[in-house]
């Protein structure tokens, strides 16, 4: 072809080759070379997760979750006879949510009132789909200092050590919010959820913490297609930053 006529052409007179890339190309940035009899063959992966990454991924999640869930098992203790002193029901509130293996059963301190989730259908028509407000009126007083605080997710540490989740990653959807997705939005189900992720310190930087759900879509594609360990370390700290600061946490 012309391009290995010009390249040839460029050794031999031993000049610097370079070349832009096609629209192909630009398309992606993870790829991986190998070589098959001789043969160079170039793979596109859809993230780094692909391969090594998702083990390394799998890895940290592990050890880390072991060791939270074991530091913060008195804080645990603790909440758990506060929501039971303070309201009836349950400490746990369970509740089916979706990751790339199907269904799992999501845990969080239960922060409304009983039977809350059977308005969540109703909420979704008037507010839009992955809705959070501000004056939520199902929320309890005691339920509402877990939520500003984000102690009402610690519970999914046990769903990270089961492999069901991930300390960070894309916010798990409920099965009813997966039907109106279209095909593009359904890219954030291709990786484990996460207890946190991009989508909350973003959102949590932003007044009223006011993404929208393109928004949040983007935000998880972008990291799906450049995650790396450190990203995820760098994530984990900046949450705990606007945990502290309480920025647009209700």
């Amino acid at each position: 072809s012309a391009i290995l006529n010009i390249m040839q052409l460029a050794e031999d007179k031993n000049i610097t080759f370079r070349q832009t890339p096609n629209l192909f190309e630009v398309k992606t940035s993870n790829i991986e070379v190998s070589t098959f009899a001789g043969i160079p063959i170039v793979e596109f992966k859809r993230t780094p997760l692909d391969g090594w990454g998702k083990i390394i991924k799998r890895i940290f999640d592990f050890v880390f979750s072991l060791i939270f869930l074991i530091i913060l098992s008195p804080i645990f203790l603790l909440v758990s006879l506060i929501i039971k002193i303070t309201s009836p029901g349950t400490v746990l509130f369970t509740q089916q949510r979706l990751g790339p293996d199907g269904e799992f059963t999501f845990l969080k301190f239960r922060s409304m009132r009983c039977g809350a989730e059977k308005e969540h259908q109703k909420f979704i028509k008037k507010h839009g789909n992955m809705f959070k407000l501000k004056k939520d009126p199902r929320v309890t007083p005691f339920g509402n200092f877990l939520r500003k605080s984000s102690i009402d997710e610690l519970p999914q540490l046990w769903n990270v050590l089961k492999g069901e989740m991930s300390l960070v990653g894309p916010r798990p959807p409920m099965p009813e919010e997966v039907k109106l997705y279209n095909h593009w939005q359904k890219k954030r189900l291709t990786i484990k959820p996460g207890i946190t992720g991009l989508w909350q310190i973003t959102g949590r930087s932003l007044t009223d913490s006011n993404l929208t759900f393109e928004d949040w879509v983007n935000t998880d594609i972008y990291y799906i297609e450049n995650w790396s360990l450190w990203l995820d370390i760098k994530i984990m700290i900046k949450t705990i930053w606007v945990v502290i600061s309480k920025k647009g946490a209700y």
